[in-house]
């Protein structure tokens, strides 16, 4: 049990967060709500809007926060992931994401989990094979009342 709480207290990254300088490279919350929803623009329409959607929310549900260690922690994670985003056309059509760390899963909370699941359930349906989704459709047409 005691090992487990030393893993969960430990950072994500390997260096500590170190304020100064995660201020000094990151973006203001709406410059990089811009730049993000901008770089979203080269992915598949699915993905794109998936994302713009969950950017959108999750900077809407964090609008009110005022504690500064939480804020920096909330921009610098988003700037980590513009970050890996496709920079041209090219590197879009290749895009396919990244694995997630398995020390951040073991630091997630019930909830977080929880939500990350939900999540897995909500893209299984968008991205169904194009076969698949026929065969769906032939299998449960719409009701013609």
């Amino acid at each position: 049990m005691r090992s487990s709480l030393q893993r969960l207290a430990q950072s994500v990254t390997t260096r500590p967060l170190n304020l100064r300088e995660a201020s000094a490279t990151l973006l203001p919350p709406k410059p990089l709500l811009r730049r993000l929803l901008r770089a979203h623009r080269l992915l598949p329409y699915e993905m794109r809007s998936l994302g713009d959607d969950y950017v959108k929310s999750e900077f809407r549900r964090h609008r009110t926060s005022d504690n500064p260690v939480h804020i920096i922690g909330f921009l610098s994670q988003w700037k980590m992931y513009l970050d890996q985003l496709p920079t041209g056309a090219e590197d879009a059509e290749h895009f396919s994401g990244k694995k997630m760390d398995p020390t951040v899963f073991e630091k997630m909370s019930n909830e977080q989990v929880g939500q990350l699941y939900e999540l897995m359930h909500a893209t299984k349906e968008i991205w169904k094979p194009v076969e698949q989704l026929r065969n769906d459709a032939a299998n449960h047409p719409k009701d013609k009342s």
